[in-house]
């Protein structure tokens, strides 16, 4: 692996390439993005893929990429241009793209405005609530969680996240209606630390959930786009706003196997099944979906 920085308008991005550049074969090198997830998030992911030259990197303003533009926000539009200069530093043209949560939600919007970029796009579990038909009630019950980290702190806001995420259906009047879950319940903390940046839990990742795809521009990209969601996020949010999209792209999106993290080892946490999930990115990176 090669660590390499590249300086572009407002930050210093930071990453790393897992394999040889000119790519084996000539094949494009493979591209592995989240938000707010880092690099490491790709780890066990990328171990999987040892013939494939796997690029990753840590968005503006997280781990090791240095943001100077003095901005919190983390806007689609702006990560899409960063994605962009790696893709372009890395001199070997279009690459595929595997892309996770709010990465997927970066990568629409890359592909909108560099539809030469990439030659399959595979973004798993956009989490683009404007695509719901309960969208109202889905930013709602987004704001719930960031109210609850603003006004107790990490333990509140990820208990209240958590909940979100795991809700099956629609967010109805049940779901407002249910109290507060107890960070205990989660093995989270109870005390507030008094910080207020979490990338995730404060309100500077709103206009990720907030992004509108420009669906006219991705149907009309050459890029190959497959949605995915894991089996266990079934009826979930994550699910609801997958299966929203592909339908707008007129797609049936593809099942993974796990979870929203479902490709991490591990090192996450919350360990997934990176092997099998691996497995069901590669037979869609080969065209057979």
């Amino acid at each position: 692996m090669t660590t390499h920085k590249l300086e572009v308008p407002g930050a210093t991005l930071t990453y790393d390439v897992h394999g040889p550049l000119p790519t084996a074969a000539g094949r494009a090198p493979l591209l592995m993005i989240g938000l707010p997830m880092e690099a490491g998030g790709f780890t066990a992911l990328a171990s999987y893929f040892p013939e494939r030259t796997v690029v990753t990197y840590d968005p503006r303003g997280l781990g090791r990429s240095v943001r100077t533009d003095g901005q919190v926000d983390n806007v689609p539009a702006v990560h899409a241009e960063d994605v962009h200069a790696v893709i372009e530093a890395l001199g070997s043209g279009p690459v595929d793209l595997f892309a996770s949560s709010g990465g997927a939600i970066v990568a629409l919007a890359l592909v909108t405005a560099h539809p030469d970029d990439v030659t399959t796009l595979v973004a798993h579990e956009p989490p683009l609530l404007t695509a719901l038909p309960d969208a109202a009630a889905a930013e709602r019950a987004a704001d719930g969680y960031r109210d609850a980290y603003a006004a107790k702190g990490f333990g509140a806001g990820m208990a209240t996240f958590i909940a979100m995420t795991s809700w099956q259906g629609e967010f109805t009047d049940d779901y407002f209606a249910a109290p507060a879950p107890d960070p205990a319940m989660f093995g989270l903390p109870a005390e507030d630390d008094g910080a207020r940046d979490h990338p995730l839990l404060s309100r500077r990742f709103r206009p990720v959930l907030g992004y509108r795809p420009d669906v006219p521009a991705l149907t009309a990209a050459p890029t190959r786009i497959v949605l995915g969601y894991g089996e266990e996020s079934t009826d979930t949010v994550t699910h609801r706003t997958t299966a929203a999209v592909a339908a707008r792209l007129g797609h049936q999106p593809v099942l993974f196997p796990s979870h929203h993290g479902g490709f991490t080892g591990p090192e996450s946490g919350y360990p997934g099944q990176p092997e099998p999930f691996a497995h069901t990115l590669r037979t869609l990176l080969d065209g057979n979906n």
